[in-house]
């Protein structure tokens, strides 16, 4: 099972930002939209960052004022890790878990933007990969029970 898979499943839509976009227009996509991460990506397309659920409510609490007036740039993740189409799903749930992050931007060998992942999205490809697995293994007791 690899991320190429998951994102065959689940499609390869990308929504993203630029750094300039308001913290708050941001909040409206993600509770909008029911996601909980988006890319910053400047206009040629290159990913620069990315801003979670986690990243908007670090902001709100660090700052007595309101955010009104904060923008991406400065409160979104900088340092982004991402996988490749040929990366196993077990790699990608334990680079999750090892960084305390629940999305993960996919890039082919060319570092071009493929898609992004969630823990939810490879949990789900998880289920339905043992749902089938056990579908398997009845229908191979029962042909051999029957023969």
């Amino acid at each position: 099972m690899t991320i190429a898979a998951v994102l065959r499943r689940k499609g390869a839509d990308i929504v993203s930002v630029s750094p300039e976009t308001l913290a708050v227009e941001v909040a409206r996509l993600i509770t909008s939209r029911r996601i909980g991460a988006v890319l910053v990506r400047e206009a040629d397309g290159r990913v620069v960052g990315i801003i979670s659920e986690r990243d908007i409510v670090r902001a709100v609490a660090e700052r007595t004022n309101a955010t009104h007036g904060v923008f991406v740039r400065d409160i979104m993740t900088r340092d982004v890790v991402m996988v490749s189409p040929d990366t196993p799903v077990d790699s990608a749930l334990e680079i999750m878990d090892e960084g305390y992050f629940r999305h993960l931007p996919v890039v082919d060998g060319q570092g071009r933007l493929l898609g992004i992942v969630s823990v939810r999205d490879l949990v789900r490809h998880r289920f339905a990969q043992q749902a089938q697995d056990v579908e398997s293994l009845k229908a191979y007791v029962t042909r051999t029970y029957m023969h």
